[in-house]
C-alpha cells in the first residue's frame, strides 16, 4: 500500500506548510486543494454567513474540487486538506436554531468518509498552537471558532466510521522540524502495519 497523507486543522493551522516541507523532504508529490478558489468562483466567501443550505450546497463543490485533484495522482503524495475538514466547517455552522435537512447531511458526510477510505492511508491533524496570521480569502481569524472547528476535527477523527489512522500533533509541538519527524515516525510505524496486514491477507 502506498501512504499517502491528508493534513487536517482548522484554518491558519499551518497544514499548508507542513505538507509543503513533507513532500520536499520526502521527494513525495504536494497537492494543494482550492477551498477559497472553489468559494469565489461561486460568489461566496468562507467568511461571510450563510444558511445551512448555502453551506451544504458549497461543500459539495468543495469535496468536487478536491476530488478532482486528488485523484489525478497515481502515487503518493501529500495534501493540505482532508474530507475531514469539509466535514468539521459543515457540522460547524449547525447551531440550535439552525433548520438542517439531515438526510442530506448525512449523505454528505457518509460520501466524505467514503472519500477518505478511497484516497487516503494517513490523517494528521494540526491543532491551532501557532501565532495567527489574517490571509485572504480565509475563513474568520476568531479564535473561538478555530477551537470549536479544531474540537469537531479530532471529534471525526475518533468516529468508528474512520477506517483510516490518524494522529493528532501535540499543541506544544511548534517547530516544523518536531511537526515533520512526528508525521514521518507515525507514517512509517502504520504503513509497516499495513503492508504486514496486506501480506497476510494475500
Amino acid at each position: 500500500m502506498t501512504p499517502i497523507i491528508g493534513i487536517s486543522g482548522s484554518h491558519r493551522t499551518g497544514k499548508t506548510t507542513l505538507a509543503r516541507t513533507i513532500s520536499k523532504k520526502k521527494g513525495i508529490p504536494f497537492v494543494k486543494t482550492c477551498t477559497s478558489k472553489v468559494f469565489k468562483q461561486h460568489g461566496l466567501h468562507p467568511a461571510m454567513p450563510m444558511d445551512f443550505k448555502t453551506r451544504l450546497w458549497i461543500q459539495h463543490y468543495v469535496l468536487e474540487a478536491a476530488t478532482h485533484v486528488w485523484q489525478v495522482k497515481n502515487g503518493p503524495f501529500v495534501t493540505d486538506r482532508t474530507p475531514i475538514d469539509f466535514m468539521a466547517y459543515t457540522l460547524g455552522d449547525i447551531q440550535g436554531i439552525t433548520k438542517v435537512d439531515f438526510a442530506q447531511l448525512e449523505k454528505y458526510l457518509n460520501q466524505c468518509f467514503e472519500m477518505i477510505h478511497q484516497f487516503f492511508t494517513t490523517l494528521v491533524v494540526l491543532q491551532p498552537a501557532i501565532p495567527l496570521v489574517y490571509e485572504e480569502g480565509k475563513a474568520p481569524l476568531n479564535r473561538a471558532y478555530i477551537e470549536h472547528i479544531n474540537s469537531i476535527i479530532q471529534g471525526l477523527c475518533s468516529d468508528e466510521q474512520l477506517n483510516c489512522p490518524s494522529i493528532v500533533i501535540k499543541r506544544n509541538i511548534t517547530s516544523i522540524d518536531e511537526r515533520v519527524q512526528v508525521v514521518l515516525k507515525f507514517v512509517s510505524d502504520n504503513f509497516s502495519v499495513l503492508s504486514e496486514s496486506n501480506h497476510t491477507e494475500c
